[in-house]
């Protein structure tokens, strides 16, 4: 659902941006929401706190962008941003993130994301960039994208990802074996590539440097 007659009408007389905004710290959201609303052709018609609720909050207010921080409880943005995008293409998607990884911005972009800015960037901006992203244009953090051409690309398959990450808690090959339906030999292996990859020294300076670079 797309109708013009489905949203509200701006002070010129334009339809305002309905806007979705995604973050799982109420505080934080509440006070985005509020500077976002102080715009005379935005409203946010929706808000989510886990990245599980992203989809349907978009296809029940009829979104025409949503704003998604990274780090929710349900999904990250990143995965929320992919589930929306394949669902809904014609919602323009904005991440927002409190840490500037140069990894989480490839994944992003690979997502479907439009845009990605820092969180504390000035309301101004982020109005800013939701209007451009609903024209067409593409926004990214210029200090974020030096980063990321820097860093190079993620050298991690999506195997040795997902056991990182099953390995994040401190459970052992067995239990990583058990939950991830892989023999033992295979976890251990994919941990030694990563290990390798990253060039540390064990699975837990493994899960912490690739999360410090977003990859995870």
């Amino acid at each position: 659902m797309t109708s013009e007659d489905s949203h509200a009408v701006a002070g010129d007389g334009s339809a305002s941006i309905r806007v979705l905004l995604a973050e799982d710290q109420s505080m934080v959201r509440e006070a985005l929401a509020a500077l976002l609303g102080l715009e005379p052709d935005i409203e946010v018609v929706a808000q989510a706190a886990r990245g599980d609720e992203v989809l349907a909050a978009a296809r029940a207010h009829d979104v025409d962008v949503a704003l998604l921080d990274i780090e929710m409880p349900g999904c990250t943005g990143i995965e929320a941003a992919a589930e929306l995008h394949a669902a809904c293409p014609e919602v323009k998607i904005v991440i927002l993130t409190t840490f500037g990884r140069p990894g989480y911005l490839r994944s992003a972009m690979e997502s479907g994301a439009d845009a990605f800015l820092v969180k504390d960037a000035p309301a101004a901006q982020l109005a800013a960039a939701v209007r451009k992203v609903l024209a067409g244009e593409r926004v990214i953090d210029p200090t974020l994208a030096a980063a990321a051409l820097a860093e190079g690309a993620n050298p991690l398959t999506d195997r040795e990802r997902e056991v990182l990450r099953a390995a994040a808690g401190g459970a052992t090959n067995a239990e990583l074996a058990a939950a991830l339906h892989l023999s033992q030999g295979t976890v251990r292996n994919y941990l030694s590539t990563a290990i390798q990859k990253l060039a540390v020294r064990n699975r837990a300076e493994a899960v912490r440097t690739a999360r410090d670079k977003g990859w995870l």
